[in-house]
Formats: structure tokens, sequence, C-alpha cells
């Protein structure tokens, strides 16, 4: 089965660390890297050309959105914000799934069920 090279992107170092610690229940979920801030993002997706982002939308040196206009978009998309009024403006980019924090095991695994309708995803069994 195929895994599905996964990019994190998020301001917060602590909310990176349990999302990675939350997606290792995931085999074909395979987290490549990680970005803090716009101009990381911008250089990681180029260089990993990830699958798959878990995709903050507030960050320094730009937003989510403002990433997501400076990239060919060719990978699928999950938000990961703590902020509601970007709903509907995230709908615009066919996203998976909007996810606010603090994320939940029973929230991500949705999240990932959904994923999983256009690809191949399982859990480990504990």
């Amino acid at each position: 089965m195929k895994q599905l090279r996964t990019l994190i992107i998020d301001d917060e170092w602590l909310i990176r660390l349990e999302l990675r610690r939350m997606l290792s229940q995931y085999p074909n979920l395979n987290v490549v890297g990680e970005a803090a801030n716009l101009p990381e993002a911008l250089q990681a997706v180029k260089e990993l050309k990830p699958d798959l982002v878990f995709l903050d939308i507030q960050m320094p040196g730009g937003s989510g959105f403002d990433f997501l206009e400076q990239v060919e978009i060719n990978f699928k998309i999950i938000f990961v914000t703590a902020y509601t009024q970007h709903l509907t403006r995230a709908k615009k980019y066919q996203a998976i799934d909007y996810l606010l924090k603090p994320i939940s095991q029973e929230r991500l695994a949705r999240a990932i069920r959904e994923l999983s309708n256009s690809s191949t995803v399982e859990e480990k069994t504990p």
C-alpha cells in the first residue's frame, strides 16, 4: 500500500509534536517534514512534495491561505486551526477536513476516514 507523504505546517511546535504522535497510529501516513511559518512551508512543499498537508491558518510570515495561493496544490489538505471563522474560505480549497485545536484522537480519526475515501489509509490496532 502506498504511504502518503505527509507535511505538518503549524507555528506551534507542541501542536506539530502532538499531531506527529497522533499520526504515528496510521502506517500509511508518513510524516516527511514540518514547517513553522510561510517561508518554511513554501520550501518544504517544494522539496518534500507531500501527498497530504496538515495546514494551520494563522502563522508568522503569512497565513495558510497565503501558502495555498503561492503553491501548486497537488496534495490533499486538512486544515488545523483554533478559529472557526475561516471555515467558509477553507471550503474553496476542497479540503478533506477542518480540525479545531485541540485535536482529539476521535476527530482526527474521522478526518482520516474522510481521507481514506480518496486514498488507502489504515490505522494500527493497539
